[in-house]
């Protein structure tokens, strides 16, 4: 069997073809691996960057917290005192009372009437 000269060029010729075809299609893969590899990096050093942002922050939202909770507990000190001091207004308000009411039953006066019609003390 004598090849025939064209049928073998035919031949070469799709060989050819197809390797090319296939060169480039793994040329085109291989770009594509590689463009996105080289995304995977940037996106992970850009990941990286703000993972380090968010603990910097992370830090200092703690530290503005802490100063939150302490103004916080120092505000709450000084209401409990504010209220400290209106009872002790009070005990001594009542004190002085119980002492004028005392002092008018030594002197021996009258009990005034108060706006309501009623006497202080019951006599």
């Amino acid at each position: 069997m004598s090849a025939d000269p064209e049928a073998a060029r035919r031949t070469a010729e799709a060989r050819a073809a197809v390797t090319a075809s296939l060169a480039s299609v793994g040329n085109s893969v291989d770009n594509e691996m590689r463009t996105r590899a080289a995304d995977l990096h940037a996106n992970a050093e850009a990941i990286a960057k703000q993972e380090k942002e968010l603990a910097k922050q992370t830090v200092a939202l703690a530290k503005q917290s802490a100063q939150w909770q302490k103004m916080a507990d120092t505000s709450t000190k000084k209401l409990n005192e504010i209220g400290d001091i209106q009872n002790w207004a009070e005990m001594i308000e009542r004190d002085l009372v119980v002492l004028e009411e005392t002092l008018r039953l030594v002197d021996g006066k009258a009990v005034p009437e108060s706006a309501s019609g009623t006497n202080g003390w019951a006599e």
